[in-house]
């Protein structure tokens, strides 16, 4: 296949060969050895006026595809979680109409589904019993619609919170009234800067402490916990703390391919942005996983990782613009706009970098369309020999 020109940093360019489109086995099952979902990102209405500051405006037809075809290789959908824009674009009614939509969607098809409930439909809070209230009234909301529900991280919390103490009777009245083992999320700062100091200090030590003595004391009530620290080291000595029967769901977009895999004792769970990027790879390392071929499971993940450390480069909360050109490139989506503008988060040259890995790892079903897609994108960004 042809060759394709690849802008460099400071003006200068490769030449990447096009690779042949790997075929790909579908799993629509759910994996045996693992719990997987993909948190999973929206496609913008390339016609709406997603501006800055402007009420999201969604392609609903492509975003529930796209949910579609994580299904099809055995994953479950983690919806409305920091991947969709949560505090990036995505307002509460767009969050509102996006879970009750995949909620229907995920029954339908009988596939697995977990969506975020927090408190950012009210950034007015101004106390810790009005967090309480905002919590409440979208965990309500999640499981009414049939999904499980994820605890996210609240950024209003974080600013009111003196202490361990205040996030102890946070989660503590917001568990009592869930109707089903919920997921908590520890969202990194990493991934939102407003999040520093989370479970009342910023020393990691310290927060874990006050995070385990939840999690042990609520037991009953979590399914399991999705940590997003970055840190394969800390994810290791946190699972084998957690109390029996309370999964580790990796949310570590650079390690997970060992933290999945596991060290023989335990193992992580995962749910993963990353994952949404590279379905079909990560469900081929994980069949292979499911049939105790680890080698196998090594080799298909392999190529995967320099795509998702490039994807969640710093500053990585911006991670989610990249998935949404993938998803472009892939023919997934009819344009490369995102809510809120945030198409504009990442540079042509950082942009061009993910074609060239997504081609290398094979996961470009018609790399003829994406280069024709990229070569459009650089010409409009002025990016031209």
């Amino acid at each position: 296949m042809r060759g394709v020109a690849i802008p460099e940093t400071g003006g200068g360019w490769r030449t990447v060969a096009l690779r042949e489109p790997r075929d790909w086995p579908e799993h629509p099952e759910p994996f045996r050895s693992r719990v997987v979902l993909a948190a999973a990102h929206v496609v913008a209405d390339p016609r709406g006026e997603n501006v800055p500051g402007a009420p999201a405006v969604v392609d609903w037809e492509a975003t529930l595809a796209f949910r579609r075809h994580l299904f099809r290789y055995g994953f479950g959908v983690a919806e409305a979680m920091d991947t969709a824009q949560r505090n990036q674009g995505l307002d509460w009614p767009a969050v509102r109409e996006l879970v009750r939509r995949s909620a229907a969607q995920a029954a339908e098809l009988g596939g697995r589904i977990a969506a975020g409930a927090g408190t950012d439909h009210r950034d007015d809070l101004a106390s810790i019993p009005e967090v309480v209230d905002a919590y409440r009234e979208q965990v309500s909301f999640v499981q009414e619609t049939g999904a499980q529900v994820i605890v996210m991280a609240s950024r209003q919390l974080a600013r009111l919170a003196t202490g361990p103490d205040d996030y102890r009777r946070v989660y503590d009245a917001v568990l009592e009234r869930v109707t089903g083992p919920v997921i908590l999320h520890w969202l990194g700062e990493a991934f939102d800067p407003q999040l520093r100091g989370y479970w009342g200090s910023t020393d990691r030590a310290t927060a874990t402490g006050t995070f385990l003595e939840l999690v042990a004391a609520q037991a009953d009530a979590v399914d399991g916990v999705k940590v997003s620290l970055l840190s394969a080291g800390h994810e290791v000595d946190l699972r084998a703390r957690l109390p029996a029967g309370v999964r580790l769901y990796t949310g570590d977009d650079f390690h997970y391919p060992e933290l999945i895999r596991g060290d023989g004792t335990h193992h992580s769970d995962a749910l993963l942005g990353a994952f949404a990027a590279v379905a079909p790879a990560a469900s081929a390392g994980l069949a292979a996983l499911d049939a105790g071929e680890l080698d196998r499971y090594d080799a298909e993940l392999a190529p995967t990782r320099p795509l998702a450390r490039h994807l969640f480069a710093p500053p990585t909360y911006y991670y989610k613009t990249g998935i949404a050109f993938l998803s472009w490139l892939a023919g997934r989506q009819p344009g490369f706009t995102m809510v809120g503008g945030l198409q504009s988060a990442r540079s042509a040259v950082h942009l061009a970098e993910l074609f060239a890995l997504a081609n290398q790892a094979r996961l470009l079903p018609d790399p003829e369309l994406a280069a024709h897609r990229l070569g459009r994108f650089l010409a409009t960004a002025g990016v031209t020999r």
